[in-house]
């Protein structure tokens, strides 16, 4: 079979600047129907992994510049994903791979609120890649708040990787809940009707436009834990 070293050495020469792994058991608060054993029932471990996002995009006056970055970003994510894949059935490994983002099945219209097969924000944090901070978003110490995660289920079991068990946002620090400027943040989880039409704007010519990164690039932290 493999070995936990082995794959974030294939994960890393594919591209991946983070990798972690847990295991299933680690997501056992998850929601019914979104725990990794409810996606693939021989689910033994999950391994993570992220890119990071070129950083001075996240003040780029322009928001085509954030929106396009973080689209090839996820893009870039999901073809890692494939790759890890195949190279892992090759191996003889039992391996379901996870979209980065869509598609995903559901999706409560009168609140706007969508939730992905495998929330990648949590399965980042119990593979070891970070912490969620009061914006909701992963933080990873070098990185900060500016990477993507990838995600798949495999049928071994893997050694596993601590969880980050550091506090990342200061007890006093509202920027990011103050600076909403919708007010979709509460510390804990985030508004989704609120948020949706200005994170995820249709313009007049049907393209999806990321017109607010706000409680990202207030952050302190957006650009790494120090």
């Amino acid at each position: 079979m493999i070995t936990s070293e082995e794959l974030k050495k294939k994960a890393r020469a594919l591209g991946a600047d983070l990798c972690g792994i847990a295991p299933t058991g680690r997501f056992k608060n998850a929601p019914q129907g979104f725990n990794p054993s409810d996606l693939y029932v021989d689910c033994k471990s999950v391994f993570v992994f992220a890119k990071r996002t070129p950083k001075t995009t996240l003040y780029a006056f322009n928001p085509v510049t954030y929106t396009w970055v973080q689209d090839t970003i996820s893009w870039l994510i999901d073809q890692l994903t494939m790759q890890l894949t195949y190279w892992l059935e090759d191996k003889g490994v039992g391996v379901v791979p996870v979209p980065a983002n869509d598609p995903y099945e559901h999706w409560d219209a009168d609140q706007q609120y969508g939730r992905t097969t495998l929330s990648m924000r949590h399965a980042g944090h119990l593979a070891g890649l970070g912490v969620l901070g009061k914006n909701t978003l992963l933080m990873n110490e070098q990185f900060g708040n500016m990477i993507e995660i990838g995600a798949i289920l495999l049928d071994v079991d893997l050694r596993q990787d601590p969880i980050v068990t550091q506090e990342a946002c200061p007890a006093d620090c509202r920027l990011c809940l103050d600076s909403c400027p919708v007010g979709a943040l509460d510390g804990v989880t985030v508004n989704q009707k609120l948020c949706r039409p200005l994170s995820n704007c249709v313009n007049e010519k049907g393209y999806t436009i990321k017109r607010c990164n706000t409680c990202r690039q207030m952050c302190p932290l957006a650009l790494g834990i120090k």
